[in-house]
């Protein structure tokens, strides 16, 4: 983390300023969209429901950077909020400061070693018990495409990258914007990944950006994604700077644009518009990547409570996260596929069941892969260094070489 852990070590020690009333929750978090809105409000309502009070906190932004400097912020004046959107390493380095709750017992009570998949429920423990809990699974490596678009401009939807710059010529040839995006750092990042995997596979991708081996980062297929990713430039728009990610995927919702590279999230968006998926919009792996599943888990992250009030609010809302009917109707609205375990199926649409047959598939394989783009895979200095490089190099006229140069030389300062 970015700051000093003798500064948040004192802080941990401060009281903690009364921001509610007993039996209230104060959530931060970053679902602001139409979808992610929805899914919140029901948790909201959920928890209304069973007598706890819900303090909304949401802090706009589709990666979560502003939110986490704001948590940090609250951190350090001595005043968490109750519980925070935090996820992967950086639940373990808040564990490390001592700032997280212990709620095995919900945990236990409830058997969520047996409910949730081991490459999820590794992640909410802290040192062997449960202190965040998991809201989802999201597939980050998606393909979005509106079909209409591409028969107007006789293409078809691409499986592999050298396809996708063929057929990304047809879209623009025929007025459309090829690729919709929206330049953030993350959403460049995101894009950034999906080209890794999709170039190096899934064993690359471990090596290289999960375990940060320098022998396969130096290496030419590094290169090589570096040129692809290149590549794509020519095929966004002018306007794309700054735009926000459900924003693009509005561009492909009206058949502005034809295709957007995002987690699942943005079928939430597709499904506020009314949308359906097969025919008005088609979900594939993003180019070279049928095979392999990066994995965004959500989960809340739950802040030492000095109130006993506070504390039980807390643990009624890990309790309602990991219940049957909030992860269907959570997920349905999200777009991702629910973190439990056993769940019907009958309520999901084609793109969810693809989803969950890849996730179950890739697990045994070796193709299911942590996010780097979304904070599962490595600290928060490696993944800022592959972000600014990411970022860096598409708002470049840099060469692949030159990117990937700095992309070891960023790496290796930061790890």
């Amino acid at each position: 983390m970015k700051f000093k852990l003798s500064v948040l070590a004192a802080a941990t020690a401060m009281a903690i300023s009364p921001v509610s009333q007993a039996s209230e929750v104060e959530v931060l978090h970053w679902w602001t969209s139409g979808g992610e809105a929805a899914s919140v409000q029901f948790l909201k309502e959920k928890l209304n429901n069973e007598g706890v009070g819900w303090s909304d906190f949401a802090v706009a932004g589709g990666g979560g950077e502003s939110a986490m400097t704001v948590l940090k912020s609250r951190a350090i004046s001595g005043n968490p909020p109750t519980a925070a959107q935090i996820k992967g390493p950086s639940i373990q380095e808040w564990g490390d400061l001592g700032f997280l709750a212990d709620i095995n017992d919900v945990a236990t009570d409830a058997g969520w070693d047996d409910l949730l998949p081991g490459v999820v429920s590794d992640v909410m423990k802290f040192e062997g018990k449960y202190v965040a809990a998991p809201v989802n699974v999201h597939r980050v490596n998606w393909l979005w495409a509106n079909p209409e678009v591409f028969t107007k401009a006789g293409a078809t939807i691409p499986t592999t990258w050298d396809d996708f710059m063929v057929q990304a010529q047809k879209l623009k040839d025929a007025g459309f914007v090829a690729l919709a995006h929206g330049g953030q750092a993350w959403q460049d990042a995101t894009v950034f990944e999906a080209v890794v995997l999709g170039v190096g596979g899934a064993d690359y991708y471990q090596k290289a950006f999960v375990e940060g081996d320098m022998d396969a980062l130096n290496s030419a297929t590094t290169v090589e994604v570096f040129e692809t990713f290149g590549q794509l430039r020519q095929f966004i728009d002018a306007n794309s700077p700054g735009r926000d990610w459900n924003v693009a995927t509005s561009m492909v919702i009206n058949g502005e644009a034809g295709m957007q590279i995002m987690g699942d999230w943005a079928k939430g968006e597709f499904k506020v518009a009314g949308k359906n998926s097969g025919t008005d919009y088609v979900c594939v792996a993003a180019p070279g990547t049928s095979g392999s599943f990066t994995f965004n888990v959500d989960s809340f992250a739950f802040f030492n409570q000095s109130d006993a009030g506070k504390a039980d609010a807390q643990k009624a809302m890990a309790d309602a996260i990991l219940s049957v009917e909030f992860q269907e109707v959570f997920n349905l609205n999200k777009g991702s596929i629910p973190a439990r375990l056993g769940m019907d199926r009958a309520a999901f649409d084609s793109c969810a069941h693809d989803s969950m047959d890849a996730f179950v598939a890739s697990s045994q394989t070796g193709g299911l892969v942590p996010s780097f783009a979304h904070g599962m895979a490595v600290s928060e200095a490696v993944s800022g260094a592959i972000y600014d490089t990411a970022t860096n190099y598409f708002n470049s006229s840099d060469s692949a070489e030159e990117g990937a140069k700095q992309l070891v030389a960023a790496i290796a300062a930061a790890q």
